[in-house]
């Protein structure tokens, strides 16, 4: 049942009903971003989950090489996510604009041009993945042995051929929140989730293909997504699963003007997904220089707060999506008034989570190692992770309504100066200054946050992302 009650809903409620006790927000808006966000976080916790039980299973059955090869593969997949990622951060935006704009012919055209910017743009990562993976990994992984790079190596070959489907993926899952449906993608991504753990178990264990066979389970369970989204998109729903919009199968298919558009909105967004995935081979370098102890407590954190982080997934999204239908109706007043109450629950939801996971640290930390000499340093390493998310919350609140009007560089701008102006450098003080040593670290966590959750915040109350907005709007709004 869509309007079925779970934690993850229970949770943004009770932040909806102290915000409106308070005064805040206003209730009818809160209730209708929770139930737009709340299965995009349920989809983020499922896939955050699945990626854990994929390294499991590959070191159950390989051991710590195949672990790391695995880990030397995947910001190469990731990058995936950052070029499909960034183009269906701009479909949201279009897309919800021309559905608050009832332009539902230059909508659906505006998806079939995405799709097509999105395969042009995976399509080559694919075919570099397949020939050079061995090339491509050994840049990464070469300090760690030819076992480990091997791993590595026939993983990504594999793994590569998924690039274009996982890109594809996030294009019409964006599309369906943008109009205002969030279940659908929850129930095709979540399934894709657990058929893709199902067939990892089946590859690794009963046919014995290692890494390989966790690759082949990522390639077909993205497959199938892709083939149930397309499909459900064109017939307008699926047998149960009623699709909000249908995507007309007439020609045309492609716009260059749309496209010029997608790309001119999307590429800071990709910017931004690069700089993140980019900035994972200095800083574990950097932490590697303390030793192997403060790396594995670092990395106990990146997971912890990744998980956090899952809020983002739904709220952000919700933000982008409602805020572009006002502004697809020419209502600037309306629009700020949705970002302004998305942006307090986001706020209120990431302290909420933040203050009751800290109080767990050690429990936490304890089930990742069970080594008393680490332990302490790994529930220090948490507890600044779950301090750090809060920034993630006020960066995602403000990113939402700047995604949705197109004004995406200033993302971009701070995501880039949260990590390489100050995160890394920070880091490096740690090691140049003993006597700051590790606190160091655990300042590059807060700063790596926080500053880009400022630069955005800045630029989300500046309301400089409304005039922006007027150069994206379709032609119906403007007409008005």
């Amino acid at each position: 049942m869509r309007s079925a009650l779970n934690p993850v809903r229970a949770v943004l409620l009770v932040v909806a009903a102290v915000l409106t006790r308070l005064g805040l927000a206003d209730r009818d808006r809160l209730e209708r971003a929770t139930a737009l966000s709340w299965p995009r976080i349920v989809t983020g916790l499922a896939r955050m989950s699945k990626s854990t039980a994929d390294v499991a299973m590959v070191g159950i059955a390989l051991g710590p090489a195949a672990i790391a090869g695995v880990g030397f593969a995947t910001p190469f997949w990731e990058l995936a996510f950052a070029l499909g990622g960034g183009l269906a951060g701009a479909t949201i935006g279009m897309v919800s604009q021309r559905y608050g704009a009832d332009a539902r012919e230059e909508l659906g055209l505006t998806v079939t041009t995405s799709a097509a910017v999105a395969l042009a743009l995976t399509l080559p990562l694919s075919a570099a993945y397949w020939w050079l993976p061995g090339l491509l990994v050994d840049l990464v992984g070469s300090g760690s042995g030819a076992q480990a790079v091997g791993y590595g190596a026939r993983y990504l070959q594999v793994v590569g051929l998924g690039v274009p489907f996982a890109a594809l993926n996030l294009v019409a899952s964006r599309t369906l929140v943008g109009v205002d449906d969030a279940y659908v993608p929850m129930v095709l991504r979540g399934s894709g989730a657990v058929i893709n753990v199902g067939l990892n178990a089946v590859l690794i264990f009963g046919f014995g293909l290692g890494v390989v066979g966790a690759a082949i389970g990522t390639v077909v369970a993205n497959a199938l997504v892709t083939v149930t989204f397309a499909v459900g998109l064109a017939r307008g729903g699926l047998p149960g699963l009623p699709f909000p919009i249908r995507i007309p199968l007439s020609r045309p298919y492609f716009d260059r003007a749309l496209a010029d558009d997608l790309v001119e909105v999307g590429l800071p967004l990709v910017g931004t997904h690069l700089a993140r995935t980019g900035a994972q081979f200095p800083r574990l370098f950097v932490v590697g220089l303390f030793g192997p102890g403060v790396v594995s407590a670092y990395v106990v954190a990146l997971r912890v707060r990744a998980l956090l982080d899952t809020p983002n997934w739904g709220l952000s999204l919700a933000s982008s999506s409602l805020v572009g239908q006002a502004l697809g109706k020419n209502d600037e007043a309306d629009a700020t008034a949705w970002a302004s109450d998305v942006f307090r629950l986001s706020v209120g939801v990431y302290l909420l989570v933040a203050a009751t996971t800290v109080l767990f640290s050690r429990q936490i930390a304890g089930v990742f190692v069970d080594d008393p000499t680490v332990v302490g340093q790994v529930t220090v390493f948490v507890a600044v992770a779950c301090l750090s998310v809060v920034f993630r919350g006020v960066d995602g609140g403000a990113t939402g309504p700047l995604r949705a009007s197109g004004d995406t560089r200033w993302p971009l701008y701070s995501q880039l100066a949260g990590m390489y102006l100050f995160a890394l450098p920070v880091a490096v003080l740690g090691v140049l200054l003993p006597s700051v040593g590790v606190f160091a670290l655990y300042a590059s966590l807060l700063v790596e946050t926080a500053v880009p959750a400022s630069i955005t915040y800045h630029r989300f109350r500046s309301g400089a992302w409304q005039v922006v907005s007027r150069s994206y709007r379709p032609d119906a709004a403007l007409d008005d």
